[in-house]
């Protein structure tokens, strides 16, 4: 199956939620079907996010986390498994872009912050919201990590 068949599947519900790796088409706006689709999409820019604090930070800003948010690994999966200031009608969907920049320069905050998704993906897994993290891979590939497909 495609990238492309692949999200609909996903958005559809047919494809149960994770953390996957995956290469989307240049041409496909995911954002805007997952919004429409009745997901709240935060879109993670991985550029320039080289070690743990700068990715903390941010999670901070992209998830709009409150202020008593520590900038810690165990507050990111406190907020990952809360967002209860970002309702979401149907479920989240994280986009991970450019996340290879932090696997290369810092690959032991790398794994910890997928460890944190997994967790995150596990507490939504039987909600009416559940959670999935898009890592998009354009050329890298995260080990362990299985492709959406």
């Amino acid at each position: 199956m495609d990238a492309k068949n692949a999200l609909n599947e996903l958005l559809a519900g047919r494809l149960e939620p994770g953390v996957f790796q995956w290469r989307p088409p240049g041409s496909l706006d995911w954002a805007g079907r997952a919004e429409r689709a009745g997901l709240r999409v935060f879109a993670l820019d991985g550029r320039t996010v080289r070690d743990k604090e700068s990715f903390l930070r941010r999670c901070a800003e992209v998830f709009e986390f409150p202020d008593w948010f520590g900038a810690n690994w165990d507050a990111l999966e406190d907020c990952l498994t809360d967002l209860s200031w970002a309702p979401a009608p149907k479920g989240y969907l994280i986009g991970y872009e450019s996340w290879n920049d932090l696997a290369e320069a810092d690959q032991g905050s790398f794994r910890t912050a997928l460890d944190v998704f997994a967790e995150a993906v596990e507490s939504w897994r039987d909600s009416d919201t559940p959670m999935t993290v898009l890592l998009s891979s354009a050329e890298a590939e995260a080990e362990g990590v299985p492709w959406l497909t």
